[in-house]
């Protein structure tokens, strides 16, 4: 599980560095939180801030890829 999430991290950082999309850098820190939270025992807290992190940066996703109104001319 742990590789998934790191290629899918080297994935993403790639793909970013190719288009120059922002919205990708939270992408690839939901993919390297969850990485890094697999490598940790699950009464660890620093599994917890990591798994918190994945969440938070998903969240910021849909925010951020959520379709806006278009402003009133």
């Amino acid at each position: 599980m742990i590789g998934f999430y790191l290629a899918a991290t080297v994935v993403t950082l790639l793909q970013f560095f190719r288009v120059r999309e922002r919205r990708l850098l939270l992408l690839a820190l939901l993919f390297g939180a969850q990485a890094l939270a697999f490598t940790r025992e699950w009464w660890d807290p620093w599994q917890r801030a990591f798994q918190l992190a994945s969440g938070a940066a998903g969240l910021l996703l849909v925010v951020f890829l959520s379709p806006r109104p278009l402003p009133r001319t």
